[in-house]
């Protein structure tokens, strides 16, 4: 049976499928260091570790309910000549969630920052962390999830995809925690990207297709001018 299942053709759809995961992971670590960062440090790590471990066994479980899945696609109804289906309501409420969120989040860095942070680290509760970790994860795994179906036949080949994709999360979401924890500009690069990712979930939940492409290439553009304003603040401060 194994013989059978681990195949060339498997083979590079779990290359495929691994590599779509991790792309559209991206978006996806940018929101755990957000959320995780308003913990304690003491206890980000281990949030992050138990979010993205927990949110891989959601994924898994979206896989086996594949059929369910399929059919948040079909129409539910129609709102002024626009088809509306499952699908649609979940992109569109995890949109809103993400530009509430990272509105939240630029609002507190602007107004009184210390104050405004102290406050908040004393509410912000661990499992508040993991649960939102957990649900826009969902949210963010849907596409990947209908994708994956259409591209491999076998479901063994699909959840290690995920496995992989999970790993590579795991392995890089404490370095860039770290790396936006050090630095409050690129901070604020992060709650702009949660804007953009959100805007974008509402785009799609509307039928108005973006090229994710678009969205990334914006992303490292913005990430490539901040390291350059980096390494001038650093050299400045150098010559000082």
């Amino acid at each position: 049976m194994l013989e059978g299942l681990w195949t060339l053709e498997n083979l590079i759809a779990l290359i495929t499928l691994a590599g779509l995961e991790i792309v559209l992971g991206i978006d996806n670590i940018v929101f755990v260091v957000v959320v995780t960062n308003k913990l304690p440090e003491a206890s980000r790590a281990t949030a992050r570790r138990l979010g993205i471990g927990l949110a891989m066994f959601s994924r898994i479980a979206l896989l086996l309910a594949i059929s369910a899945i399929m059919g948040l696609t079909a129409p539910l109804f129609t709102l002024f000549d626009h088809v509306v289906s499952g699908r649609d309501i979940v992109l569109l409420t995890g949109g809103l969630f993400l530009l509430a969120k990272a509105t939240h989040e630029i609002h507190d860095k602007l107004e009184e920052p210390g104050l405004a942070e102290t406050h908040v680290r004393k509410q912000y509760s661990y499992f508040s962390a993991i649960m939102q970790i957990m649900i826009l994860d969902l949210v963010f795994s849907l596409d990947s999830v209908i994708t994956a179906v259409g591209m491999a036949q076998h479901l063994t080949v699909m959840i290690a995809a995920i496995v992989v994709a999970v790993g590579v999360m795991l392995l890089f979401a404490g370095p860039v925690s770290d790396f936006v924890s050090r630095h409050p500009t690129v901070q604020m690069l992060a709650f702009s990207f949660l804007l953009l990712v959100g805007i974008f979930l509402m785009a799609e939940g509307m039928h108005r297709h973006i090229d994710r492409g678009y969205i990334y290439f914006a992303m490292a553009f913005s990430l490539f001018v901040e390291f350059l304003n980096l390494r001038l603040r650093k050299k400045r401060k150098a010559a000082l």
